[in-house]
């Protein structure tokens, strides 16, 4: 579990395995067998060295992301731990799906949604850009937007973005939940089913017989 505050920004080097450069952040803390946040992903480091650690990346996870097929810069960030400050939201680093930029400037990012996830996209809530926390400031229709503040920008990686970069987007867990439980199969079964059964259940007990007065 993270929270989309990015801790700093390293660099990929090598990409089979996986090997990233850390910059300032301290791995002293950090084992093989460690999640680490990379550009918005969850990935499990396989080596620790002086400058930074390796991971294995499947071709699923290089399939439904963007950005850990190539070297550059990354946003990084390491599991939250139990009684650490939670300063973005929670953020699981399962990436739903890869946005593209529609429009940037100094202040604001357009970032167009794939289809399916705009319905959990709100505005004033939470959602994950490569790795960031932030707040939606408008959403419409398959385009959201968010606020980039000058902290923000000097810190991640999203000041190198430009009109048609790809990013990987997460949804705000709670959003997953609440659709899931609106849509009333949160066990499997179809809705109403217990009812269903009731009705036709025969009156009168078990045998389906009624006694007679």
């Amino acid at each position: 579990m993270f929270t989309g505050i990015v801790q700093a920004v390293g660099r990929i080097v090598r990409t089979n395995p996986l090997e990233v450069e850390c910059g300032r952040l301290d791995l002293a803390d950090v084992a093989v067998g460690d999640s680490i946040c990379v550009q918005g992903v969850c990935l499990t480091v396989t080596a620790v060295g002086a400058r930074g650690f390796t991971a294995d990346v499947s071709g699923e996870t290089l399939r439904v992301t963007t950005g850990l097929d190539r070297p550059g810069a990354v946003n990084l960030e390491k599991s939250l731990a139990l009684g650490d400050s939670l300063g973005g939201h929670l953020v699981t680093g399962h990436v739903d799906g890869v946005g593209e930029v529609t429009r940037k400037n100094a202040t604001r990012l357009e970032i167009r949604i794939p289809p399916g996830l705009s319905k959990y996209v709100a505005r004033k809530g939470s959602i994950c850009v490569d790795g960031v926390s932030l707040t939606v400031n408008r959403v419409d229709g398959d385009e959201f937007e968010v606020n980039l503040i000058p902290h923000t920008l000097n810190v991640t990686t999203l000041s190198r973005l430009e009109p048609g970069a790809k990013v990987n987007l997460e949804i705000d867990l709670v959003a997953r939940y609440v659709e899931r439980m609106l849509r009333g199969d949160g066990d499997g079964r179809p809705r109403g089913t217990d009812r269903r059964r009731r009705l036709r259940q025969p009156r009168g007990g078990r045998g389906g017989k009624r006694r007679a007065a």
